[in-house]
């Protein structure tokens, strides 16, 4: 039996710590602060794209800080205007992640009125802006306020999660295509007003992609399992009910416990996910409790993916994802 790797590596005078089998790293001996020179940002990079999504904690990151620090994976995007959501004075690039931010806008709390209609107890799996074309390539997010307990995130490498299916199963997904939109998880109804108003938004400002089940990673030439539960609506080409019985398969892989990583927040920490190879869950143990949270995020421009066939995804309705201020 070969010997098991050491799980933590010093590279470029950093520290690469592996945390999870399938998954995630902890970086040390980094200020991110400080002028990252090219060599340690290949570091970075390269332990990204190994591990999938990289932590660094206890950072000193300011918004201009943060925002420089993102631009240095590629040119950063947003949804346009007041789709994006909530930002800083001053910084349009960051998205405010903070469950009262948005009250003027959706009434308090919007995301936690919607859990209860999710179509399953995991649709909370993402991938940032999966609706649109070419979604984020990356996306990096720190820590400003942090609860006492809980409100852990959770990632899962849909790479693992690819190369775990039978022959079989992968060979058919990577013939399949997926549409995708927004709050495709959620049982929306004519019969509750609120609802309606999402309706009304969402018909008025449709976001909709149809992109290949199966992506190639256009830098490792890995193949990862495109098939988030909040995005995904239905398999093109399949009987609805195929459709719906080969998605929840799915679904149940991506999210086994084994692909993934949880990350237990701390002021200042700074997550980096490579949003072609992960999907994402954010927390769901704290809507019974009053509690503050807030993060910042910011993420770097993407291309259409692309599939093991060649299909390249197809805009339906909706703009692709542009750069956003100073490349």
């Amino acid at each position: 039996m070969a010997a098991a790797t050491t799980a933590a590596q010093n590279v470029a005078g950093i520290d690469v710590r592996q945390l999870a089998g399938h998954i995630g790293a902890e970086i040390t001996g980094v200020d991110l602060a400080a002028p990252v020179s090219d060599a340690l940002m290949a570091a970075i990079r390269a332990a990204l794209l190994r591990h999938k999504v990289i932590f660094f904690r206890g950072q000193r990151l300011g918004h201009a800080d943060h925002v420089a620090f993102g631009r240095r994976f590629g040119a950063l995007t947003r949804r346009p205007g007041r789709k994006h959501g909530v930002h800083p004075e001053g910084y349009p690039e960051i998205l405010v992640v903070d469950p009262d931010a948005e009250d003027t806008r959706y009434g308090r709390r919007f995301e936690e009125r919607l859990r209860p209609k999710a179509l399953r107890h995991d649709s909370g799996w993402h991938v940032d802006l999966a609706a649109a074309v070419n979604p984020p390539a990356v996306s990096v997010l720190r820590s400003e306020v942090v609860t006492e307990y809980g409100g852990d995130t959770q990632w899962t490498n849909l790479v693992a999660a690819y190369r775990g299916l039978s022959g079989p199963l992968r060979a058919l997904a990577d013939g399949l295509r997926a549409e995708h939109t927004l709050y495709a998880a959620c049982e929306l109804l004519l019969s509750d007003e609120e609802d309606v108003e999402v309706i009304r938004r969402l018909t008025e400002d449709t976001l909709l992609s149809v992109h290949p089940l199966v992506r190639v990673h256009p830098e490792t030439g890995e193949k990862a399992l495109f098939a988030p539960p909040a995005s995904v609506t239905r398999l093109l080409g399949l009987l609805p009910w195929e459709s719906r019985h080969l998605l929840e398969l799915l679904y149940e892989h991506i999210g086994r416990a084994e692909y993934t990583v949880r990350w237990r927040w701390a002021v200042g920490d700074v997550a980096v996910w490579d949003n072609r190879a992960v999907a994402h869950l954010q927390p769901a143990d704290l809507d019974h409790i009053d509690y503050r949270r807030t993060l910042y995020r910011v993420t770097v421009l993407g291309e259409p993916p692309v599939g093991p066939d060649g299909f390249t995804s197809e805009a339906v309705r909706g703009e692709p994802l542009t750069v956003h201020g100073r490349p």
